[in-house]
């Protein structure tokens, strides 16, 4: 309570002084003068989202380079450097696992939000190797920030996501084909409450060194063999922690500044894909984080009213990196044509891509969950000299057509699709930069596709250079 003697009025209101702040007291009769103030408030900004919309490699690098071009921020958050963009920039290709796409724009920020995990010498050598590559990376650290409250993944992790994985496929037969760089067992340090985050890497050394120590300790017991060289990695921590400093963040505060200041464009790049989300993906084949629009909010600390546009990047037939079900797999010519004309391997693993139609079932799904404002429909130019294709619209178990997109795996395996036919355009698109310009059979093929999810397509790529991503509307 204040003491009398705290008391004062000023203006011919009633204020008391509480803990040296003064606390103004309004009189009854303006009350009603107030009421605009309870109104709910517009955001000032919102965020622009970018997310894939099947199992991931649908080209959202170029999509978010697309638009990071006058973006003011763009930002990552979650998954780690387990995905894998590449955007071509003046005939220079660069491969983006960690770093946000947009880290190309040199007038925007980019930031790596709380939910992302991220492998320190990964990141480091990425940066390096970009650089090596051409002058668009130039500068970086200067405009790329890092939220204090991101995980660490340790070497350490990365092996016993090799360890876990080698387990798998001795006792079950199969393997959850992870891409071995510890994303999954740092999610689980995490969820677990014993993991390490950033803020603890550049704060006291000695007291992250106690609790990495701890960390490695708890590995060690479950996994004897487990190769950790905890005084080597602590070595190459400590000098990591001063590269790292000058770029970290409070990313909560850094992002409700930007949500509330001045007006900003501000992007956010999804990792993964909806299919491969932890929840609404086709578990257990899935990744370890919330890649659907949910983690947006979860990774970023963005509050739900703040979301804008969310748009899902399709590709324009269907591909998968792994093991799992894959109702519109072609594992015959068409497949194999799909492979090679669309260069099919994984950009962080180098795995052969698994190829089949485009499943309208599954992208009706990921909308359901995400709500796609629009669609960027890529490669289309990978289907130039097929002379028909076909499009899966329904699903059927044992003759019976299925309501939904199934939870359980075992179901997903066993159902017949059925397809839509539609004829090819059997000429080159590469060089097409209007929608009126297409052939009308690839016309008819984008309408067909909208039709059926009720989304529009705002755009289509037809190569992989930003020129070659041609905007309807």
């Amino acid at each position: 309570m204040a003491s009398d003697d705290n008391m004062a009025n000023v203006n011919g209101q009633e204020a008391a002084s509480l803990n040296g702040e003064p606390v103004v007291k309004r009189p009854r009769e303006n009350v009603q003068q107030d009421v605009s103030l309870r109104a709910p408030r517009e955001p000032q900004n919102k965020v622009t989202v970018v997310l894939g919309a099947q199992w991931g490699d649908e080209g959202k690098g170029k999509v978010v380079d697309l638009l990071a071009m006058d973006a003011d921020i763009v930002c990552r958050c979650q998954g780690g450097n387990n995905a894998g963009h590449t955007v071509v920039v003046d005939s220079v290709e660069y491969d983006f696992h960690l770093l946000p796409s947009g880290v190309l724009n040199k007038k925007a920020i980019s930031f790596i939000g709380n939910g992302v995990v991220i492998h320190l010498p990964g990141l480091f050598e990425e940066a390096e190797k970009n650089l090596r590559k051409g002058k668009g990376l130039q500068g970086w650290e200067e405009r790329l920030k890092i939220s204090d409250r991101a995980h660490i993944v340790f070497n350490f992790h990365q092996a016993v996501d090799g360890i876990q994985e080698q387990q798998r496929q001795q006792q079950e037969g199969k393997n959850l084909g992870t891409t071995k760089k510890g994303i999954g067992p740092a999610y689980s340090s995490k969820a677990a409450r014993n993991g390490l985050r950033v803020c603890d890497l550049v704060s006291d050394f000695k007291v992250f060194e106690e609790k990495f120590r701890m960390l490695a300790d708890h590995f060690l017991a479950m996994y004897p063999n487990l190769n950790v060289d905890i005084k080597g990695e602590l070595k190459q921590l400590k000098e990591y922690a001063e590269k790292l400093r000058p770029l970290v963040t409070d990313g909560v505060y850094f992002m409700h500044k930007a949500l509330t200041g001045p007006s900003k464009k501000i992007l956010v790049e999804g990792a993964n894909a909806a299919l491969l989300d932890i929840d609404f993906g086709t578990y257990p084949f899935v990744t370890s984080s919330n890649c659907t629009v949910g983690g947006v909010c979860t990774g970023l600390g963005v509050p739900p009213s703040y979301v804008g546009r969310v748009y899902g990047v399709v590709k324009a037939y269907t591909t998968r990196v792994g093991v799992g079900a894959f109702p519109t797999e072609q594992d015959n010519d068409i497949g194999d044509l799909l492979q090679s004309r669309g260069r099919e391997f994984g950009v962080t693993t180098g795995r052969r891509r698994r190829c089949g139609w485009l499943d309208l079932i599954l992208v009706r799904y990921a909308h359901m969950v995400n709500g796609f404002s629009a669609i960027a429909l890529t490669k289309l130019d990978i289907l130039d000299t097929l002379p028909e294709i076909k499009v899966g619209v329904a699903y059927k178990v044992n003759g019976e057509p299925l309501p939904s997109f199934p939870a359980n795996m075992d179901v997903l395996t066993r159902v017949s699709v059925d397809y839509e036919t539609l004829p090819g355009w059997r000429c080159s698109t590469e060089t097409v930069r209007s929608f009126e310009e297409l052939p009308p059979e690839a016309q008819n093929y984008i309408r067909f596709i909208e039709d059926f999810l009720q989304v529009p397509v705002k755009w289509v790529g037809v190569g992989k250079s930003r020129e070659s991503m041609i905007k309807l509307f």
